[in-house]
């Protein structure tokens, strides 16, 4: 009985982790307290990741209200934000300790 729940299981998570594998993937660096690229072009009605590796030794922290999205990336590492499908159009965002400088945008097409 053991057995077949386990197969159940795995054949059910299956699917979700080939799923996983096809969602596009971008990445940013943060560098000087600058988002590079500043611009991002992204499939509009899919899931999508942003990678952000924040190269500057200070955090940092990834605010849109766009996108309704807050993360703070620590100084020397990597943050990783999840995109619920956009709809086509324009998306802002920017460093909220470096709003002078960090500055974005992404475009859903």
């Amino acid at each position: 009985m053991r057995f077949v729940l386990f197969l159940l299981a795995l054949f059910l998570t299956l699917p979700l982790a080939a799923a996983a594998d096809t969602t596009p993937t971008f990445r940013v660096v943060l560098k000087e307290h600058r988002f590079i690229p500043a611009k991002i072009m992204v499939p509009a009605n899919r899931f999508v990741i942003l990678r952000i590796k924040n190269l500057d030794a200070e955090s940092e922290e990834f605010n849109s209200s766009d996108l309704k999205v807050q993360k703070v990336v620590t100084g020397n590492s990597e943050g990783i934000i999840r995109l619920h499908p956009l709809a086509p159009g324009r998306y802002t965002y920017q460093g909220e300790y470096h709003k002078q400088t960090a500055q974005g945008i992404i475009f859903a097409q």
